[in-house]
């Protein structure tokens, strides 16, 4: 039973340790560098920069210009720097906040929840062609595994650095 138990860790560990050095891969300068490229192809006002603070808004909805620095971890100062051109661009637009007359709010434009969809088109056809010779099996199952694996890392209770550590 140990033996069984030793090899299941010792594969998990491998397993995970494959899976770190992909992600590893993936978040690298040039690869985002590559992804961005491709999403914002033809996009007018978007740019390798100005990219995270669009998308970020666009996931996150309207937000504080520090709400979404947090979010997407850039200094406020540089998020506030890039939304004005997001701004200028006609991409976003600053409103009132709600109930702090100091502060703004960030809003998709028109033309930015367009431009937003078309680069989620684009980026989901990156992922179509990157699986293009998988089963849909195969397919089905990394989605799920992978939507596992992405709530089990942004869940705070599941995080590892909540978890007790094993013997």
């Amino acid at each position: 039973m140990w033996i069984a138990r030793t090899l299941g860790h010792m594969s998990r560990r491998d397993d995970g340790a494959r899976v770190a050095a992909a992600f590893g891969d993936l978040l690298l300068r040039s690869s985002r560098a590559h992804l961005y490229r491709v999403l914002i192809a033809d996009t007018e006002g978007v740019d390798g920069t100005t990219y995270p603070v669009l998308s970020g808004l666009a996931r996150l909805g309207p937000a504080t210009t520090s709400e979404l620095a947090a979010r997407i971890g850039l200094e406020r100062t540089v998020t506030t720097r890039y939304a004005t051109r997001l701004e200028q661009a006609g991409l976003l637009a600053r409103q009132p906040h709600p109930t702090d007359a100091r502060a703004t709010t960030l809003v998709l434009t028109e033309l930015g929840e367009r431009t937003v969809g078309a680069m989620r088109e684009r980026l989901r056809d990156v992922f179509v062609d990157a699986m293009a010779d998988w089963t849909a099996e195969e397919s089905a199952t990394f989605t799920r595994l992978f939507d596992r694996l992405v709530t089990g890392l942004a869940d705070p209770q599941t995080a590892p650095s909540s978890r007790p550590s094993s013997p």
